[in-house]
C-alpha cells in the first residue's frame, strides 16, 4: 500500500509511549496470545486503540520445547499505523487506509538496497520494472510482478522504486495474499518510516527494519500478529 500518503508527524512523547516495557510480572504477549502460527518467532504490531496510528512493534524468540518453552523478547521499535487507523483484517475495504488486524505469515522481504548483512529469509532486490498489482481487475491483483503486466494499470499499483526510502528494506505481510479477496486490499508490508503514518501498512524505524531481516530466519517460520491492546480487535485473540 503507498507509503506517505498521510504526512502526521508523530511526537517525541508518544514513540517514548510506544516503546514502554511491559510491566513486571506479566506473561509475555504471546503466551496471552490465542495463536502465534506454530513458528518459533512471531512479530507483534500493537496499538492502544483502533484508532491510533503508533503503537509498538516487538520481535520474539521462543526458547525451549513447545512444552515448558517461553517467549523472549529479541527487540522493541516504536512503530507507525495507517492514517485511518486499524480495522479487522476480514472486514478490511480497499483505499481505507486502514492497517489490517490478524495473524499473518511473511511470505518473503524485499528492497530498494541490498539484504542487511546476515540476512536469511528470501530477498527479492527491487529494479526498475518491480511493481505491486493493486489493480482489482488484474489476474495480478496483490502480487509482486515485474515487468507490470498490461491488465495491472499503473495507476492502481505501486512503483516500488519509486519509495526508495520506506522501501530500502520491507517485509511483505501475509494479509489477503494466499487466496486474495478482490477489493479487501494489496500491498500491506512492515517497512522503513517514511514521512507519517502509513497507508494501511506497519513501519518502523530503518535501524529496526534492519534488525527485524537479520533476525528472521525461515526455519523458525516467522509470523506477525497485529492488533489493539483490547477490544474486539485485541492482538491476545489472534
Amino acid at each position: 500500500m503507498r507509503p506517505g500518503v498521510v504526512a502526521t508527524l508523530v511526537s517525541a512523547s508518544l514513540l517514548a509511549l510506544g516503546a514502554a516495557p511491559a510491566t513486571a510480572g506479566t506473561r509475555p504477549l504471546p503466551a496471552r496470545m490465542a495463536d502465534t502460527g506454530g513458528g518459533t518467532q512471531l512479530i507483534t504490531a500493537e496499538a492502544p486503540r483502533t484508532g491510533a496510528t503508533t503503537g509498538t512493534v516487538t520481535w520474539w524468540d521462543h526458547r525451549g520445547g513447545r512444552r515448558g518453552g517461553r517467549w523472549v523478547r529479541a527487540g522493541s521499535a516504536p512503530a507507525r499505523f495507517g492514517a485511518g487507523g486499524l480495522v479487522e483484517g476480514t472486514a478490511r475495504k480497499q483505499g481505507t487506509n486502514t492497517t489490517p488486524t490478524g495473524l499473518y505469515d511473511l511470505p518473503f522481504a524485499f528492497g530498494v538496497r541490498p539484504a542487511p548483512a546476515g540476512t536469511s529469509v528470501r530477498y527479492r532486490r527491487v529494479h526498475e520494472d518491480s511493481w505491486w498489482c493493486q489493480d482489482t481487475a488484474s489476474r495480478a491483483y496483490n502480487r509482486w510482478t515485474e515487468p507490470r503486466p498490461a491488465d495491472c494499470r499503473a495507476a492502481e499499483s505501486e512503483h516500488l522504486m519509486a519509495y526508495g526510502t520506506q522501501y530500502a528494506h520491507a517485509l511483505v505481510v501475509g494479509f489477503n495474499y494466499r487466496h486474495p479477496v478482490r477489493g479487501r486490499g494489496a500491498g500491506i508490508f512492515l517497512h522503513i518510516n517514511g514521512a507519517g503514518a502509513t497507508a494501511g501498512c506497519v513501519s518502523v524505524p530503518a535501524d529496526a527494519m534492519r534488525r527485524i531481516l537479520r533476525w528472521a530466519h525461515p526455519a523458525a517460520r516467522p509470523h506477525m500478529a497485529i492488533g489493539t491492546t483490547g477490544g474486539a480487535t485485541a492482538i491476545t485473540r489472534y
